[in-house]
């Protein structure tokens, strides 16, 4: 018998006032891979990794999620088994929160250390996290007081706290410079590698902040997939250009995309 999908959508639709602002799609994740998603504003991205990572109930079709189907299991649990970050959860993180407590507190889904009680091995285990991203040298400072990137990538490590079997990430390079940038590249290229992650879905608006060990894409226009599969077959200008409406060429070259608008159209 063969492996069930980590994430799997079928005739999935989330309509909204009368209006579908995403779907009907069908999407299927299987271990080991890592996929990303593109599209412009308003596509319908953020929405989806809603959608996968339980926190949006579609207004039709099934979501299976590591081999359970929401609506039959608890999805409280279930999201314990699902690392995400997103800048909306970046907006409910108090400023006064070190960074080491920002990733702790997510050992029990909490926004605060005041109403668990963590361990040594719970405090050890944050700070290796943040080892891991870069930023262990802040993991006294309050998270107010961190730059955007630092920030971003404290909350990849608290996403990572919980030893999470799927790691979901809206949009963890917006707003950075291109240090910043860079180096969360890398950091993720690193994670890609994690066998430990059955799956990895990275939501992103720019071709040039695709890691090069990721390789899947879904690319979205108007809530719709565009294309989806292999990243080489489906993330092409063809596929951009639809999405966007605009004459968009695409290549890769050393494992690194690129965009342009082709004025010659």
């Amino acid at each position: 018998m063969s492996e069930p999908p980590v994430i799997e959508l079928r005739g999935v639709e989330v309509r909204r006032r009368g209006r579908s602002i995403l779907g009907p799609i069908d999407w299927t994740v299987r271990r080991g891979e890592r996929w990303v998603i593109l599209g412009p504003n308003g596509s319908g991205k953020t929405t989806l990794v809603q959608v996968a990572s339980t926190y949006l109930w579609p207004s039709a079709g099934t979501v299976e999620v590591l081999g359970a189907e929401i609506g039959a299991v608890d999805a409280r649990e279930l999201r314990r088994r699902i690392g995400y970050a997103s800048s909306a959860l970046e907006r409910q993180i108090d400023d006064g929160l070190t960074a080491l407590d920002v990733v702790r507190t997510a050992r029990h889904a909490a926004l605060g250390p005041w109403w668990h009680r963590y361990t040594e091995a719970d405090r050890d285990r944050a700070l290796g996290l943040l080892e891991r991203l870069g930023v262990a040298a802040f993991s006294d400072r309050p998270f107010g007081l961190l730059s955007t990137g630092e920030r971003r990538r404290v909350q990849i490590a608290r996403a990572l706290m919980p030893e999470p079997e799927i790691l979901i990430l809206d949009e963890p390079s917006a707003s950075l410079d291109l240090g910043a940038r860079e180096t969360l590249l890398r950091d993720l290229d690193g994670l890609a590698a994690d066998d430990g992650l059955a799956a990895i879905v990275l939501v992103n608006h720019h071709v040039e902040e695709i890691p090069p060990a990721f390789d899947h894409a879904l690319v979205l226009g108007d809530g719709r997939a565009v294309s989806t599969g292999d990243i080489g077959s489906a993330l092409t200008s063809a596929a951009l250009r639809e999405a966007f409406s605009l004459p968009i060429g695409v290549e890769r070259r050393d494992g690194r995309f690129r965009a342009w608008m082709d004025g010659s159209e």
